[in-house]
C-alpha cells in the first residue's frame, strides 16, 4: 500500500469497517467458479438458495430489454438462454449494486458510477478474451472492473465533506479525480478500494489490480492492463465530460500490448454498442427493482 499518515490510516480503517459485508453467497459463487470440477448445477444451487438474488435475476431477465420469447421462471432456465458465465456475472453485479448506498452526503452520482462500473467490467472481460497471453481468467477481469472504483463509494459514504471537496477541486482545476483525492484527502480511491476488497477476502490479483489501476501498467500483467484499458474505453464510449471519469492517454507500453490507441483497439474489438446498451438497461432496471 502507498504511504499514508497514521491519522488518515485510522480514518480509512474505520470507514472500511463501517462498509457492509459482501454477500457470502456471491463469495461462494466465486469459489466454485474457480473449481474446474464444479458443475453448473452447483452454481445454480448457490444462487437459488439466495431468494433475493434469484428474484432480482428473474426480474431483469424478464424485463423489456431481453424480451425473451417465453418467461424465464428459474435460474436453471436462464442458463439455457444466456449461459452460466453470463448469469454468474449478473449475480456479481447485483451483489455489487446491493452494497451501494442509495444516497450520500457528498452528492456523488451513484447511477453514473454504476454505469461506468458495469461498462468497464464488460470491456475488461472482452479485452481479456482477446488479448490474454498468460491464462488470466476473464471472470477476474470482469470482477476487477465491477469493483475498481469502489473506493469512491467509501469516500462518498464516510468522508463526504472531503470527497466533495476533491470532486470540486477536480472539476475546477481540470485534473483527474484520483490526483485531486491525493491533494485533498491524502490518498486516492484506488488505495481505499483495495483495502475494502482485501477486507472482503477477494483474491490478491484482484486487490492488486484495483490498487494499481491508476499506476504505470506492467506490460506482462494481463489483468492490470485489461482493467486500465477498459476503464479508459468506458469513459471514451460514454462521452463523459465529468471530472471524476476524466480520460487518460494510453502509455506506449499499453498501446503496444493492445494494438494501438483507443480507436484502434475498438476496431479490433468490433461493435461495442451492445455493451453500453446492456449496461444502461441493467443500471436502469436495477434502479427500479433494487430497494
Amino acid at each position: 500500500m502507498k504511504e499514508i499518515s497514521s491519522e488518515l490510516s485510522m480514518k480509512l480503517s474505520d470507514a472500511i469497517e463501517r462498509m457492509p459485508a459482501f454477500p457470502k453467497s456471491v463469495q461462494r459463487i466465486l469459489e466454485l467458479s474457480r473449481d474446474i470440477n464444479c458443475s453448473p448445477k452447483e452454481l445454480v444451487s448457490v444462487i437459488e438458495k439466495d431468494p433475493v438474488m434469484t428474484m432480482k435475476l428473474l426480474r431483469i431477465l424478464n424485463s423489456a430489454y431481453y424480451s425473451f420469447p417465453k418467461q424465464i421462471t428459474s435460474v436453471g432456465h436462464s442458463i439455457v438462454f444466456l449461459g452460466l458465465n453470463t448469469i454468474k456475472n449478473m449475480a456479481l453485479s447485483f451483489a455489487v449494486i446491493g452494497v451501494l448506498p442509495q444516497n450520500n452526503a457528498a452528492g456523488y452520482d451513484m447511477q453514473r458510477y454504476l454505469l461506468h462500473s458495469l461498462i468497464t467490467a464488460s470491456l475488461a472481460r472482452i479485452l481479456c478474451a482477446k488479448f490474454n497471453k498468460d491464462g488470466t481468467d476473464p471472470g477476474d477481469c470482469n470482477l476487477a472492473g465491477l469493483l475498481h472504483d469502489f473506493g469512491k463509494i467509501v469516500f462518498a459514504q464516510h468522508l463526504p465533506e472531503n470527497f466533495n471537496k476533491a470532486l470540486n477541486y477536480s472539476a475546477e482545476n481540470n485534473v483527474p479525480l484520483h490526483i485531486s483525492e491525493r491533494h485533498v484527502i491524502g490518498v486516492d480511491h484506488s488505495v481505499v478500494g483495495a483495502m475494502l476488497v482485501e477486507k472482503w477476502q477477494f483474491p490478491t490479483n484482484i486487490t492488486q489490480a484495483i490498487l494499481h489501476h491508476h499506476d504505470q501498467v506492467l506490460p506482462d500483467n494481463t489483468l492490470q492492463g485489461c482493467l486500465y484499458v477498459a476503464d479508459q474505453l468506458s469513459k471514451y464510449l460514454s462521452n463523459s465530460t465529468h471530472s471524476d471519469v476524466m480520460m487518460e492517454t494510453l502509455p506506449d507500453t499499453v498501446k503496444s500490448r493492445f494494438g494501438g490507441n483507443l480507436d484502434e483497439i475498438i476496431v479490433q474489438l468490433g461493435d461495442l454498442s451492445n455493451v453500453v446498451a446492456e449496461a444502461q438497461a441493467f443500471a436502469q432496471t436495477s434502479k427500479e427493482i433494487i430497494k
